[in-house]
């Protein structure tokens, strides 16, 4: 009798815990995150096409990454040596139309943010190089690292992108966290698998769909809304749906929102 009374105690207050849980703040936070990914890698996206059509020494070119300063989206490119100095920064006025964009090929050393970027950046691909256990690598595909200090966070994420066209990659995505010194908190995937969905430019169902296991957690990943943002106008999607064992992410692709509930209201209504 005692158990049966400790058992329904405890269904009880894990009901009353869930309901407390605020689904609109967590959704603001995942859509904040997601989006400010979104925009480092957009950045990312045109600050290479713009820099390699125009620079003439590609073979100079050791990588690059992408940030904000002071509102500003910029793509840092730096050199192949063994001291790196910037190349050059392309830098966007509304990255919403590249043409505002602008380039500047001075060779100059690394302000100290960006040092601390590049830092972290090159740290993240020496672990990358250096732990194939963790770090899986798939055909057709390649990781674009996303260095990020924000909020007093130091972030390096690892997103799978493809190589190929017709086709959104969600998951084989890393996270890696550092202190204040650079130094490798902790690296983990953020889901353990690759999740490839096909599209044809809006001949699809415009409402797609992927799972998460539990140890992705209960939501929509800030890099699944990254990946949905970079490539859902291109399939042509309405809506995006992650599903999990507890809760239900639904992503609006055109007005670019998040609406969370709770797996038992969503199946309600199907």
């Amino acid at each position: 009798m005692k158990k049966l009374i400790t058992i329904i105690l405890l269904l009880l207050s894990a009901n009353v815990f869930s309901q407390n849980i605020d689904l609109k703040k967590i959704a603001d936070q995942i859509t904040d995150e997601g989006k400010y990914l979104y925009r480092l890698e957009i950045t990312a996206w045109h600050g290479t096409d713009i820099f390699t059509k125009s620079f003439k020494e590609k073979e100079r070119i050791g990588g690059y990454f992408s940030y904000i300063d002071n509102g500003t989206a910029k793509c840092l490119f730096f050199s192949r040596s063994a001291n790196p100095k910037v190349i050059g920064v392309v830098s966007f006025g509304d990255i919403k139309i590249v043409e505002t964009a602008t380039i500047d090929f001075k060779e100059r050393d690394f302000k100290e943010d960006e040092k601390q970027l590049f830092t972290i950046r090159q740290k993240a691909l020496a672990e990358i190089q250096e732990d194939s256990v963790l770090f899986k690598t798939y055909s057709n595909t390649n990781f674009n690292l996303i260095p990020y200090i924000r909020n007093g966070e130091k972030r390096v994420y690892v997103l799978t992108a493809p190589k190929v066209t017709g086709v959104m990659l969600f998951g084989n995505d890393y996270l890696l966290t550092f202190d204040e010194q650079n130094n490798v908190k902790e690296k983990k995937e953020i889901h353990r698998n690759l999740i490839p969905i096909d599209f044809d430019g809006g001949k699809d169902a415009v409402v797609s769909v992927h799972s998460h296991a539990p140890e992705t957690g209960d939501f929509i990943t800030p890099t699944d809304i990254c990946t949905l943002m970079l490539y859902a106008q291109y399939a042509g999607w309405d809506t995006h749906i992650v599903l999990s064992d507890n809760y239900v992410s639904i992503w609006d692709c055109d007005t670019e929102t998040l609406t969370l509930e709770t797996r038992a209201d969503y199946d309600k209504t199907k």
